[in-house]
């Protein structure tokens, strides 16, 4: 087994790795390009994107934004991102559609030893310093909102059709419909026709 399958499968893996480097490296370098167009370079953006992730971007990420590798994510259309997106995706992270993400949001899989004596680093074959690590997938339903400064946690699935309160530490899983927010980010209740815009007149 490859440690790029190892990574991809929540096992312990060598993120030193030749193939790992070279892919997180060019990953970290797109995104440097796209962080230095303007918002009107809007072809040069795309190309960009769909380099970055390997297939058409169906969405708009406002920038600057970082992505350890680009490649494991997938986001479905109409796919919006406010500033400061970072996303760690060293295990799949799955976006539905219709989903936008507040400025300074976090998507993080990696996971690392409790244990120090198993977290702190040591030098691979190749003599490269690394350490050992997993991580877990993240699943974002359809039309979810993520307000800002949001961490999604890695092996968290967060149901369609919620939205996740601003300044919020997700470490489980959130149910379909739900408004849920803190730290941890707990269900505070369903969401529900009275929530429409249109029941609150004071808005128009």
């Amino acid at each position: 087994m490859s440690e790029e399958e190892k990574m991809l499968q929540g096992k312990i893996y060598d993120s030193q790795d030749d193939f790992i480097r070279k892919v997180r490296g060019k990953a970290h370098h797109l995104c440097r390009l796209y962080n230095e167009t303007d918002e009107g370079e809007v072809e040069k953006r795309q190309a960009i994107l769909d380099e970055l992730f390997g297939y058409p971007f169906p969405g708009y990420l406002q920038g600057p934004i970082q992505f350890d590798y680009g490649r494991y994510t997938k986001v479905g259309e109409n796919f919006y991102a406010n500033f400061n997106l970072v996303v760690l995706d060293t295990c799949p992270v799955t976006i539905g559609k219709n989903v936008f993400l507040g400025p300074n949001v976090s998507l993080v899989t990696p996971m690392h030893p409790f244990l120090p004596e198993e977290r702190n680093p040591y030098t691979n074959q190749a003599g490269w310093l690394t350490d050992k690590e997993y991580a877990k997938p993240i699943t974002i339903g359809d039309n979810c909102w993520i307000a800002s400064n949001v961490t999604v946690c890695g092996g968290v699935h967060i149901g369609v059709g919620c939205v996740i309160g601003a300044g919020s530490v997700v470490t489980r899983d959130i149910p379909p419909h739900s408004l849920a927010a803190g730290n941890p980010c707990r269900v505070i209740r369903k969401l529900t026709p009275e929530d429409s815009i249109f029941r609150k007149p004071n808005l128009w």
